[in-house]
C-alpha cells in the first residue's frame, strides 16, 4: 500500500485547509485511517483516525475544529482543518492499517510523505 498525502500550505490564522491522502493498492476500505503531525524540533504526535468500522477519534488540540472523513471509492482519507491557529503548523502525515494490526495494536503499517501546512499569526 502507498500513501500520498497533498493539500498542505501557507493559510492565515483562522483560515482552513484539506488534507487529502490518496492509497494505492491494498483493501482500503477495511483499513483504519490516520493523521498525524510533526512540529519543528518536537516529537509526532496523533491528530486524528478513523477506524475501519468507522469511529472517528481526535486529539484534544484539534476537537471541533478538524474533521476526519473517507471516500472508500477515491481510496482517499481527508482532514479538514478549521479555524488554524499558528501552533497548527507542522508537517502532517497520514497512515494506515489493517484491522488485525488496529485491533492488537497502536501500530500503524503504512505511512505517507508529509505535506508541510504553516499558519501564519
Amino acid at each position: 500500500v502507498q500513501l500520498q498525502a497533498s493539500g498542505g500550505g501557507l493559510v492565515q490564522a483562522g483560515g482552513s485547509l484539506r488534507l487529502s491522502c490518496a492509497a494505492s493498492g491494498g483493501a482500503f476500505s477495511s483499513y483504519g485511517v490516520g493523521w498525524f503531525r510533526q512540529a519543528a524540533g518536537k516529537e509526532r504526535e496523533f491528530v486524528a483516525r478513523l477506524t475501519y468500522t468507522g469511529i472517528a477519534l481526535y486529539a484534544d488540540s484539534v476537537k471541533g475544529r478538524f474533521t476526519i472523513s473517507r471516500d472508500n471509492a477515491a481510496k482517499t482519507v481527508y482532514l479538514q482543518m478549521n479555524s488554524l491557529k499558528p501552533e497548527d503548523t507542522a508537517v502532517y502525515y497520514c497512515a494506515a492499517r489493517d484491522a488485525v494490526t488496529e485491533r492488537a495494536s497502536r501500530e500503524w503499517n503504512w505511512w505517507g510523505q508529509g505535506t508541510l501546512v504553516t499558519v501564519s499569526s
